[in-house]
């Protein structure tokens, strides 16, 4: 077919190649629909798992354990959420120290890690333990439900941390804290600096309460309580952390 009908035909079918091409949605990047309201952090992100410190043995000779929840004032009583509980060594010790009457709830994103840390609950038959799954980025606390969340060397693996720090400000009870453990080097190196830790909270609705550097801990203790409010999730600001001058810079 030739003519005016034959160039109207192939007109007709480029426009709807067209038509098709720009109904197709834009290539998504691997954020979850759930954080795209919020702006993704300005640095790298720990890879998983690899934040491995030592055996629980090594950390109890040190008193770690005792050291943070000392720090934290956790009581007899008190309910508390350890936030990437792994195979549970805050859990355990935490529901030794609120007793009874206290409430732990340990959450994870590592279904495997659940299983085992539900296998030493009930072996060890710690009544007072819950364990929830949690996404990476919604803790999936409920609210007004706790005295202090833990986040112990894991902050660094959180891949959507305004997300999920925005998500856990609802979930402390009136005078809650939020602890954060983790250690003073780079974010790709499994661990944040303070500075940066402390502008990111801050950005969610956070102030920093409490910070101290212990050696029983292998790094730094920050705590922080909730803001009378929240921003809206468009509000916030990605943090970046200066790079540090150099000396020769800073002798000019």
């Amino acid at each position: 077919m030739t003519g005016p009908l034959a160039f109207r035909s192939i007109t007709l079918a480029v426009l709807a190649s067209f038509a098709v091409a720009a109904c197709k949605p834009a290539p998504k990047d691997n954020r979850s629909d759930t954080a795209r309201a919020f702006p993704k952090a300005d640095r790298p992100i720990s890879k998983l798992g690899g934040n491995s410190f030592s055996t629980e043995r090594d950390r109890d000779d040190r008193n770690e354990a005792n050291t943070v929840m000392d720090l934290a004032a956790v009581k007899p009583g008190a309910s508390v959420a350890d936030i990437g509980a792994g195979e549970g060594y805050y859990t355990v010790r935490l529901a030794e120290r609120v007793g009874a009457k206290g409430r732990v709830l340990a959450q994870d994103i590592d279904g495997d890690a659940l299983r085992r840390l539900g296998s030493r609950v009930e072996k060890d038959r710690l009544d007072n333990v819950s364990i929830k799954p949690g996404s990476p980025d919604d803790p999936r606390l409920p609210e007004r439900s706790f005295d202090r969340v833990f986040m112990v060397h894991m902050y660094h693996e959180v891949t959507e941390p305004y997300a999920f720090a925005w998500r856990v400000w609802p979930s402390l009870k009136p005078g809650g804290r939020v602890v954060v453990v983790d250690v003073d080097r780079s974010t790709d190196q499994h661990g944040i600096p303070p500075a940066l830790l402390i502008c990111e909270m801050e950005a969610v609705g956070f102030r920093l309460d409490e910070f101290h550097r212990k050696p029983e801990i292998a790094g730094y203790y920050a705590q922080f309580v909730a803001a009378p409010t929240r921003p809206e999730p468009g509000s916030i600001r990605p943090c970046r952390l200066k790079p540090a001058k150099s000396a020769d810079a800073q002798g000019r």
